[in-house]
């Protein structure tokens, strides 16, 4: 088995380096200060002191306010992408291809007057470190440039690297075969990573000691940098930001609704149906009218009643269209549904408010105006309960048994059925398909 770890490690400061500033020879710094380095070490080095030897700092104004502002503007210049935005913090693809708070720009560790970006580009600094080291002192050592960031899923900040040289930064352990026998399937570690972090412990933050060695481990070299720890964006698990991640949910939200006619017995929240019911409301209405209701059958004795009366209320009407009792156990088997699924939701249309014409032709086009008022809004539910992950299926029964379901629940005549809506957590999420419109476009 090939391994990753060692069994004793050492991590040690790099102790009386000097402050910074941009042309300094960092190399010579490292060399003059850690004489005792020896082949195989891994010297770890913070991406800010390569920033300074570099130039890459920025000159600001010392007043803290237009400090910040050049600060915000220099986060925006250094992003590919700003992924998300929390409050002030921005988090960001910056140049380098890195995702982290601010682009990596950076007010801490330098003078008021200055703001460091990072390194255009930390391998190399990583490779120009070692090969410098090589050439004053004889050995032959591994790079890493580390800077600190979050992380997703974890609280709290951790360095890792940015830059690497002379080191595998990942060590894959799949096909390995552990101590119980199990054979590892995507175990990959990120070795760059692991030594930022350790090295950290002994660098610190306020300490003034940028660089540490880590010294113990078995190196190999495969010619591997830190740009191969960037996960790329199409494997991103995060790739999206908070404003593409809305966007896209925008975007699905109506196709990802579809019939679903078969639930778990997982019970439904009741906060997510009442959160359905409150988008289905915000429909458009004729005359700034509020005409339709959501009558939830939470009361099951209730709910067996009225479906049992509009069963045989169906039945009645196959028989007189002169059915036969097996025709009409099948299609009276349709709404078993309705039995079944964890909820049922009853969306009735009440036109309080609409216009009354002196003719007709105008009065059957108010009809139509809250028809499509009621249509709408079980479409806007519909598709609010795909949002919570909830399956639901509209039935059009209560259409066909309006003085039944009148009758049953005691409502008034001018309450007007649109159907029925069961509810509840799909079996098996239904297939999509491509979201074409075909012939229900039509182009003049």
């Amino acid at each position: 088995m090939t391994e990753h770890s060692t069994d004793r490690l050492e991590v040690l400061p790099v102790e009386g380096l000097p402050e910074f500033r941009p042309g300094d020879d960092l190399t010579g710094a490292i060399a003059s200060a850690a004489r005792w380095l020896r082949s195989g070490d891994v010297v770890v080095v913070t991406s800010k002191i390569v920033s300074k030897a570099e130039g890459r700092l920025v000159r600001v104004p010392e007043d803290p306010e237009a400090r910040d502002a050049e600060r915000r503007r220099l986060v925006e210049e250094e992003a590919v992408r700003v992924l998300a935005r929390f409050g002030r913090t921005l988090i960001t693809q910056n140049r380098i291809g890195i995702v982290q708070a601010a682009s990596g720009v950076d007010a801490s560790n330098v003078d008021k007057g200055e703001i460091a970006l990072l390194p255009a580009d930390p391998d190399a600094s990583a490779l120009a470190l070692r090969n410098g080291l090589r050439e004053r002192l004889g050995v032959e050592v591994a790079v890493v440039i580390t800077d600190t960031m979050g992380r997703a899923w974890r609280v709290g900040q951790t360095d890792a690297a940015i830059g690497s040289s002379g080191l595998e930064v990942l060590h894959s352990y799949e096909g390995e075969v552990d101590g119980q026998g199990n054979e590892l399937q995507v175990t990959e570690i990120a070795v760059a990573d692991e030594i930022a972090a350790a090295a950290d412990l002994v660098k610190g933050k306020l300490k003034a000691t940028p660089v540490a060695v880590v010294r113990g481990l078995s190196l190999v070299d495969d010619g591997s940098t830190a740009r191969k720890l960037v996960r790329p964006v199409e494997e991103d698990m995060f790739r999206l930001g908070v404003t593409e991640a809305i966007a896209q949910g925008r975007r699905e939200a109506v196709p990802a609704r579809r019939s679903v006619r078969r639930f778990t017995d997982e019970a439904v929240d009741p906060g997510a149906l009442r959160r359905a019911i409150a988008a289905g409301l915000t429909a458009p209405a004729p005359h700034h009218t509020k005409p339709v209701r959501f009558v939830w059958l939470r009361d099951r004795g209730l709910r067996t009643k009225l479906l049992e009366a509009m069963r045989e209320s169906w039945r009645a009407d196959l028989r007189g269209d002169g059915f036969t009792d097996e025709q009409i156990a099948r299609r009276v088997s349709r709404g078993d549904i309705l039995f079944q699924a964890p909820e049922v939701v009853l969306p009735l249309l009440v036109p309080d408010g609409a216009h009354t014409y002196p003719d007709d032709r105008r009065n059957a086009c108010e009809r139509t105006m809250f028809t499509v008022a009621g249509g709408a809004a079980v479409q806007g539910f519909l598709v609010a309960l795909a949002a919570e992950d909830l399956g639901s299926c509209w039935i059009g029964s209560t259409i066909f048994a309006a003085d039944v379901v009148r009758d049953v629940l005691g409502l008034g005549a001018e309450w007007q059925p649109l159907g029925a809506v069961a509810v509840g957590h799909p079996v098996a999420v239904p297939d999509r398909g491509p979201l074409e419109p075909g012939e229900g476009l039509v182009e003049l």
